[in-house]
Protein backbone atom coordinates (compact mmCIF):
# COMPACT_ATOMS: atom_id res chain seq x y z
CA UNK A 1 0.00 0.00 0.00
CA UNK A 2 1.24 3.57 -0.86
CA UNK A 3 2.97 5.19 2.64
CA UNK A 4 4.59 8.58 1.19
CA UNK A 5 3.52 10.60 -1.21
CA UNK A 6 5.89 13.64 -2.56
CA UNK A 7 4.77 16.00 -5.04
CA UNK A 8 6.48 19.74 -5.86
CA UNK A 9 9.94 19.06 -6.83
CA UNK A 10 11.10 20.95 -10.44
CA UNK A 11 13.07 23.23 -12.16
CA UNK A 12 13.96 27.08 -10.04
CA UNK A 13 16.47 29.76 -10.80
CA UNK A 14 19.07 30.28 -8.51
CA UNK A 15 17.17 32.49 -5.28
CA UNK A 16 14.02 31.23 -6.40
CA UNK A 17 11.76 29.04 -3.65
CA UNK A 18 9.87 25.43 -4.22
CA UNK A 19 7.45 23.82 -1.88
CA UNK A 20 7.76 20.10 -1.25
CA UNK A 21 4.97 18.29 0.24
CA UNK A 22 4.83 14.87 1.39
CA UNK A 23 1.17 12.72 1.92
CA UNK A 24 1.43 9.83 4.86
CA UNK A 25 -1.19 7.39 4.68
CA UNK A 26 -1.42 3.91 6.50
CA UNK A 27 1.19 3.19 8.86
CA UNK A 28 3.41 6.49 8.12
CA UNK A 29 0.37 8.13 8.74
CA UNK A 30 1.03 7.50 12.46
CA UNK A 31 5.12 8.20 12.76
CA UNK A 32 6.32 10.15 15.21
CA UNK A 33 8.48 12.09 13.20
CA UNK A 34 8.90 12.90 9.76
CA UNK A 35 11.76 14.26 7.70
CA UNK A 36 13.47 15.58 4.51
CA UNK A 37 16.64 13.96 3.25
CA UNK A 38 18.29 14.72 -0.02
CA UNK A 39 20.95 12.77 -2.63
CA UNK A 40 22.65 13.50 -5.09
CA UNK A 41 24.05 10.69 -7.38
CA UNK A 42 27.29 8.98 -6.03
CA UNK A 43 26.51 9.94 -2.30
CA UNK A 44 24.79 9.08 0.63
CA UNK A 45 21.37 10.21 1.46
CA UNK A 46 21.79 13.87 3.61
CA UNK A 47 19.82 14.51 6.37
CA UNK A 48 18.15 18.11 5.49
CA UNK A 49 15.42 18.46 8.44
CA UNK A 50 13.03 16.63 10.67
CA UNK A 51 9.83 17.87 12.27
CA UNK A 52 7.99 15.72 15.31
CA UNK A 53 4.27 14.98 14.88
CA UNK A 54 3.12 15.92 18.29
CA UNK A 55 5.11 18.75 19.03
CA UNK A 56 5.66 20.45 15.72
CA UNK A 57 9.75 21.11 17.24
CA UNK A 58 11.98 20.49 14.18
CA UNK A 59 15.29 20.48 13.36
CA UNK A 60 17.62 20.92 10.27
CA UNK A 61 21.23 20.77 8.98
CA UNK A 62 23.44 23.72 8.94
CA UNK A 63 23.32 23.82 5.19
CA UNK A 64 19.70 24.95 4.90
CA UNK A 65 19.37 26.77 8.21
CA UNK A 66 17.39 30.19 7.79
CA UNK A 67 16.15 28.92 4.07
CA UNK A 68 14.25 25.87 4.68
CA UNK A 69 11.71 25.40 6.84
CA UNK A 70 9.72 22.25 7.62
CA UNK A 71 5.97 22.12 8.79
CA UNK A 72 2.92 19.92 8.85
CA UNK A 73 -0.45 19.61 8.83
CA UNK A 74 -1.93 16.27 10.77
CA UNK A 75 -5.20 17.36 9.49
CA UNK A 76 -4.19 16.09 6.64
CA UNK A 77 -1.29 13.71 7.17
CA UNK A 78 0.79 16.09 5.36
CA UNK A 79 4.62 17.42 5.97
CA UNK A 80 5.90 20.22 3.58
CA UNK A 81 9.76 21.76 3.30
CA UNK A 82 9.46 25.39 1.95
CA UNK A 83 12.99 26.15 0.58
CA UNK A 84 13.76 29.49 -0.35
CA UNK A 85 17.14 31.24 -1.50
CA UNK A 86 18.18 28.33 -3.15
CA UNK A 87 21.29 27.83 -4.77
CA UNK A 88 22.64 25.24 -7.26
CA UNK A 89 24.04 22.92 -4.46
CA UNK A 90 20.06 22.41 -3.47
CA UNK A 91 19.77 20.43 -6.61
CA UNK A 92 19.11 17.00 -5.64
CA UNK A 93 16.30 13.96 -5.08
CA UNK A 94 14.34 14.92 -1.92
CA UNK A 95 12.93 11.86 0.13
CA UNK A 96 10.58 12.58 2.70
CA UNK A 97 10.48 9.86 5.20
CA UNK A 98 8.74 8.71 8.35
CA UNK A 99 9.91 7.04 11.69
CA UNK A 100 7.25 5.36 13.63
CA UNK A 101 10.35 4.39 16.83
CA UNK A 102 12.88 7.39 16.72
CA UNK A 103 12.01 10.15 18.70
CA UNK A 104 14.17 12.84 17.16
CA UNK A 105 15.61 11.01 13.96
CA UNK A 106 18.02 12.28 11.85
CA UNK A 107 19.98 9.22 10.29
CA UNK A 108 18.46 6.91 7.36
CA UNK A 109 18.65 4.14 9.41
CA UNK A 110 16.15 6.06 12.03
CA UNK A 111 13.35 5.79 9.69
CA UNK A 112 10.92 2.91 8.29
CA UNK A 113 9.17 4.68 5.46
CA UNK A 114 10.23 6.48 2.08
CA UNK A 115 9.01 8.22 -0.45
CA UNK A 116 9.40 7.91 -3.92
CA UNK A 117 11.33 10.63 -4.92
CA UNK A 118 11.42 14.44 -5.88
CA UNK A 119 13.68 16.00 -7.96
CA UNK A 120 14.60 19.55 -7.58
CA UNK A 121 17.13 21.52 -10.21
CA UNK A 122 18.39 24.86 -9.41
CA UNK A 123 19.64 26.48 -12.25
CA UNK A 124 22.60 29.21 -11.97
Amino acid sequence: QVQLVESGGGLVQAGGSLRLSCAASGRAASSIAMGWFRQTPGKEREFVARIRMSSGSTYYADSVKGRFTISRDNAKNTVYLQMNRMTPEDTAVYYCAASSGSRYPITPGEYDYWGQGAQVTVSS
